[in-house]
């Protein structure tokens, strides 16, 4: 999936927080430790680096919506997030987004931490971001 595609499926998933440019998304890509992991209708995007992994967003096709896609996603990305040595996965999720919490909560991630009025909605209004975290047990040896 290309930046670009990313890009017009996060414009499609997101208000709050603001959907993330394809310059953006390149920009990440490209940084250390970045990965993305594609499928059918979403994406997600992460990093790895030093043991720890964050998962930096994941975006369904509205229309691919309660199909289970969200969740296979947040494995993939776990499973791609220990290939690269990380023993813990931490997130942040608005704490307006339902959906996205208990996608989170049945995925075992709890809230470690929140960030009081970090998000600002298109009309201005300020939410909080929680940071949830999990174990991902053990890295895998480190590919040589």
């Amino acid at each position: 999936m290309t930046p670009a595609a990313m890009a017009a499926l996060h414009a499609a998933c997101f208000t709050t927080p603001r959907p993330w440019s394809e310059s953006e998304i390149a920009g990440l890509l490209d940084s250390t430790g970045c990965f993305a992991v594609p499928a059918p209708g979403g994406f997600a995007l992460g990093r790895a680096i030093a043991g720890e992994a964050e998962l930096l967003t994941i975006a369904v096709d509205p229309g691919h919506r309660r199909e289970g896609l969200g969740r296979r996603l947040l494995e993939a990305f776990e499973t791609r997030a220990r290939a690269l040595g990380a023993e813990t996965a931490f997130l942040e999720v608005s704490a307006a987004n339902a959906a996205a919490r208990a996608l989170y909560l049945a995925g075992g991630y709890e809230e470690s931490g929140r960030r009081k009025g970090y998000y600002q909605t298109p009309e201005g209004a300020r939410i909080d971001a929680l940071v949830m975290s999990r174990s991902l047990g053990p890295a895998a040896p480190a590919a040589k």
